[in-house]
C-alpha cells in the first residue's frame, strides 16, 4: 500500500528545509511547565514557506529519564519575537495532524510541529516561547538582502467582534481568501522514473489530497470526526518512449475519499491509527482496452520507532470490490483482497518501502519496492529532489495489464517520496 499514512507518518514535512534567508540555531532548553520535569525541549529548526507562505517550527521533547513522560500540546502558543528595536508577540498553531499530547519514551524523544502565521517574514530577530521557558532561536536575513518587515499574527478576535476586511493581493493570487491551498497536501509519492527495454519505459506519478474540513483546525475549533475526511487523487502514467510518436501505453486515474483517525500514542513511542476509503480506478479508455474497478478498503497503521530517527511503518490492508467489474471481471484473481505496506528508514536519509498485494487462493499477486535518498545530502544542498529507484514484479502494474505478469526496474527522481 502506497497510501500516505496521514495520521502517524510525518507526512511530507519530512523534507526539513531551512527557509530562504533564515537560519535556525537549536538550543537545549529547560523543561516545559506542562510536561514531566525530566523533559527537555529542543527547537530544531524552521521549514521553508509552503504554498500559502506558512512556516513550520519543529520542536523535540527529549526524555532522559527511566520512565515514559506525557507532554500536553496546546492548540495555540504565544511566542515572543524580539529585534533590536522591538518586542512583539506572534502565535504558533499546532499542526492539524499533531495530537493533543505525546508520550515520550525513556531515553527517547518526540517531534511535534507548530505553524507560524502565513506570510511570516523576519529581519534580524529572535524567537522564544515564554510559556515553555525556551531559549531563543535566532532568525537572520543574509547581509546582501534587505530585512523584511515582520508580519504578526493577531490573537483570536473576541466574541461578537466585527469581521475584519478581506485581505487583498495581486489579481492573479488565488490563495487570497481561498482555503484550497492551505488544505492541499501530497498523498502518495510524486516521481518520474525510467527503465529501458520495455513498452512502458517511463513511469510517472502525481498525487495529492485535500483536507475537506481543514479550516476547522485553522480556526481552533473543537476536534470532530469530520477532521479526518479527505479527498485524494492519484494519476499514474506509463509511457512508451521508443514507440513512434511516443504514446502513453496506459494512464490510470484514481480518485478516492478517505478517512484517517487521530493517532494514538503508546508507551515506547509506538503510534496507531486507521485509514479507510472508497476508491475508484479507471484508465479512461473504451472498447477492449477499457478497465475500471471500485473498492472499499480499511488499513490499520502502526509506526514503531527504532534507534535515532529510524522507524518502521506497517499497514496491512483489506479491500472489498464493489459495483460493476465487467471491464475486468476476474481482477480479484490477480489482485486478491489482502495487501501489506512496509517502510523502514530515516526521515532525513535512506528509505525503503514495499507494497504487496496477493490472492491466497490463486497464488497470484505483486510487489512494488521503492528506495529513495535525499539528493541535497549528496550535493551539499539542493535541488530538493530524491534519488528514486523502483522495482515491480507480479501482475497488474497498471489496469490495462491487470492479468499480465511483468517485471520492471526503473530509476529517476522524486519530488515526494
Amino acid at each position: 500500500m502506497t497510501d500516505r499514512l496521514t495520521a502517524i507518518r510525518p507526512s511530507h514535512g519530512l523534507f526539513r528545509r531551512v527557509a530562504p534567508g533564515l537560519s535556525a540555531l537549536a538550543f537545549l532548553i529547560s523543561s516545559p511547565a506542562h510536561a514531566d520535569e525530566a523533559i527537555e525541549t529542543l527547537i530544531s529548526g524552521l521549514s521553508a514557506p509552503d504554498a500559502d507562505g506558512t512556516i513550520t517550527v519543529d520542536l523535540r521533547f527529549l526524555n532522559p529519564g527511566a520512565s515514559p513522560a506525557t507532554v500536553t500540546l496546546p492548540e495555540r502558543i504565544a511566542a515572543t519575537l524580539a529585534g533590536p528595536d522591538r518586542q512583539e508577540t506572534v502565535y504558533l498553531d499546532r499542526s492539524a495532524q499533531v495530537p493533543g499530547s505525546v508520550i515520550v519514551a525513556p531515553q527517547g524523544f518526540a517531534r511535534v510541529r507548530y505553524r507560524l502565521p502565513p506570510g511570516f517574514a523576519a529581519g534580524d530577530a529572535t524567537l522564544s516561547i515564554p510559556q515553555w521557558k525556551t531559549a531563543e532561536i535566532a532568525l537572520h536575513v543574509p547581509s546582501d538582502s534587505k530585512p523584511a518587515d515582520i508580519k504578526l499574527a493577531e490573537a483570536p478576535p473576541p466574541a461578537h467582534s466585527e469581521p475584519s476586511a478581506p485581505s487583498s493581493g495581486p489579481p492573479a493570487d488565488r490563495s487570497v481568501g481561498n482555503a484550497f491551498i492551505g488544505n492541499l497536501a501530497p498523498y502518495e509519492p510524486i516521481y518520474a522514473v525510467y527503465g529501458p527495454g520495455t513498452n512502458t519505459e517511463a513511469r510517472l506519478q502525481i498525487s495529492f489530497e485535500y483536507h475537506l474540513f481543514g479550516s476547522r483546525s485553522a480556526s481552533d475549533m473543537p476536534m470532530s470526526w469530520r477532521d479526518g475526511l479527505h479527498l485524494a487523487y492519484t494519476q499514474r502514467m506509463f509511457w512508451d518512449l521508443r514507440a513512434k510518436s511516443m504514446p502513453f501505453r496506459n494512464i490510470d486515474y484514481q480518485p478516492e475519499i478517505i478517512y484517517v483517525s487521530p493517532a494514538k500514542v503508546f508507551d515506547g513511542g509506538i503510534s496507531l491509527a486507521l485509514q479507510g476509503g472508497l476508491r475508484h480506478e479507471s484508465n479512461g479508455r473504451d472498447g477492449d482496452d477499457s478497465r475500471s474497478v471500485n473498492s472499499l478498503y480499511v488499513a490499520p497503521m502502526a509506526a514503531i520507532p527504532l534507534r535515532g530517527d529510524w522507524r518502521v511503518l506497517v499497514a496491512p490492508k483489506l479491500s472489498f470490490y464493489i459495483g460493476d467489474k465487467s471491464d475486468n471481471p476476474d481482477i480479484v484473481r490477480y489482485r486478491g483482497h489482502a495487501g501489506l505496506f512496509l517502510q523502514v528508514g530515516d526521515p532525513d536519509g535512506i528509505r525503503v518501502s514495499t507494497n504487496t498485494r496477493f490472492n491466497f487462493s490463486s497464488g497470484k499477486g505483486a510487489i512494488n519496492t521503492e528506495v529513495s535518498y535525499p539528493l541535497p545530502r549528496l550535493l551539499g544542498g539542493g535541488p530538493d529532489l530524491y534519488l528514486f529507484a523502483q522495482g515491480f514484479a507480479g501482475y497488474g502494474e497498471n489496469l490495462l495489464d491487470y492479468n499480465r505478469s511483468i517485471t520492471r526496474l526503473r530509476f529517476g527522481f522524486a519530488l515526494v517520496r
